[in-house]
């Protein structure tokens, strides 16, 4: 292909990924800022009047389990569409993946019962499952080992803006239905972008090979190959750590804190915390580009978040304004999903690549589950405070993301054009 005719495509593509991962983030974040008002809502108009003194306890079971199931689709997505890259294209996913989610995003602003907006969550986390890894996919294999981490950095940054549209537009309308519906609406007018877009180069060299693609249960079948996978996975898991129990759950650990004025909902911390990350993840890639380094620009982020962490549970309450500095620097600090993607589509092989790299980032969000799911045993079975619950669950996801970063190989500059065994 000439190289004018390249660099459009190249362009066009990164462009398809970005806006593609903003929607996709407008999405995943949509939730957790509306968790209490759609729950709310829906509760009064179902439930009986005798029932509703609780609704405020029923509000925080029942998004924690809606949440569980979006991850749940996630990490199912993850598997599915990663599978389906590998052997039958990374258009099919990033395109396919685009269309379900809306469809989900759309239908879920009709919703009036907790069972349908647990299974739209569903749906719509098995769709979100499959764009980040296709495109991150793509335009790793049409870019320079060199130049590669900036195309996954504007991916990143373009797209974890959504958050922050997100956050706006639940702020501005105040209508949780309208602001699902907007989401699917703009996934939709997306898919019109598809024309002209090429396929991977480097798939499209191994597609008629006897080489088998897109095999999953290959990456549990060597050591190294399990390593390489569980440890990727291990140092993204602070990321929704910080969104799933100190960001989403804002408003009860800042009320158990004693914070006065505490949040009544998460919609501004959720939209600030992006902010952060957005910030972060620019910063992240380019020092990872400087450094020649991944695992350099990894390990600065981790310990950013775990001090940032500290200053969450000790400075935090002690003022509104204090308060979202440390939302907006803790988000700053998990920032670094850039370079952990960048890293992920660099571990293995073209014929493997797309299955790691779309269900790697999938398995991190459905570590969310366990991650819930700890909290809660910790909180109500063990009868902790929700602080202490809290805190015990980030040292044990901390130090699970040190030691994976230790074990981690470093990718920069690694040649991709080559396939697994």
């Amino acid at each position: 292909m000439p190289n004018t005719s390249a660099s459009k495509n190249l362009n066009k593509l990164i462009i398809v990924a970005a806006l593609g991962y903003f929607v996709d983030i407008y999405d995943l974040v949509l939730f957790g800022m509306e968790r209490v008002t759609s729950l709310t809502e829906i509760l009064k108009e179902t439930l009986p009047v005798d029932q509703q003194a609780n609704i405020g306890d029923l509000v925080k079971s029942i998004g924690i389990n809606l949440m569980n199931w979006q991850m749940f689709g996630m990490l199912l997505g993850g598997i599915f569409w990663g599978i389906l890259g590998d052997k039958k294209g990374r258009l099919s996913v990033l395109f396919g993946s685009i269309f379900v989610y809306s469809v989900a995003n759309i239908l879920n602003g009709l919703v009036h019962d907790t069972s349908t907006y647990a299974l739209l969550r569903f749906i719509s986390g098995f769709g979100l499952a499959g764009e980040l890894g296709a495109g991150i996919t793509l335009v790793s294999e049409s870019m320079s080992k060199e130049k590669r981490g900036n195309g996954a950095t504007i991916i990143a940054s373009i797209g974890l803006f959504g958050a922050v549209v997100a956050g706006t537009v639940g702020l501005t309308l105040n209508n949780w239905r309208a602001s699902y519906i907007i989401g699917g609406v703009m996934g939709m007018l997306l898919l019109l972008l598809r024309i002209g877009v090429l396929e991977s180069g480097m798939f499209n060299q191994v597609k008629e090979s006897k080489i088998k693609k897109g095999n999953f249960l290959s990456l549990f079948q060597t050591k190294h190959r399990f390593m390489k996978f569980i440890t990727i996975i291990l140092v993204a898991l602070p990321v929704w750590y910080v969104m799933a129990i100190l960001i989403t759950l804002c408003p009860e650990i800042m009320k158990s804190l004693g914070m006065i004025d505490s949040p009544k909902n998460a919609k501004l911390a959720m939209t600030l915390a992006y902010a952060g990350i957005t910030v972060g993840d620019v910063v992240s890639g380019l020092l990872s580009q400087h450094f020649k380094s991944r695992k350099k620009s990894l390990i600065l982020f981790l310990v950013l978040a775990i001090l940032f962490s500290i200053f969450y549970f000790t400075f935090a309450k002690s003022s509104v304004f204090m308060f979202y500095t440390v939302v907006v620097l803790i988000g700053f600090a998990t920032g670094y999903w850039a370079v952990f993607i960048s890293t992920a589509s660099e571990l293995f092989g073209t014929n493997l690549r797309a299955t790691v790299t779309t269900s790697v980032p999938n398995f991190v969000r459905g570590g969310t589950i366990l991650i819930n799911t700890l909290f809660i045993y910790l909180a109500n079975t063990l009868e902790l405070h929700n602080i202490s619950a809290a805190i015990i669950v980030g040292i044990i996801v901390f130090s699970l993301s040190i030691w994976a970063w230790y074990k981690l190989e470093e990718t920069f500059g690694k040649d991709l054009n080559y396939v697994e065994e």
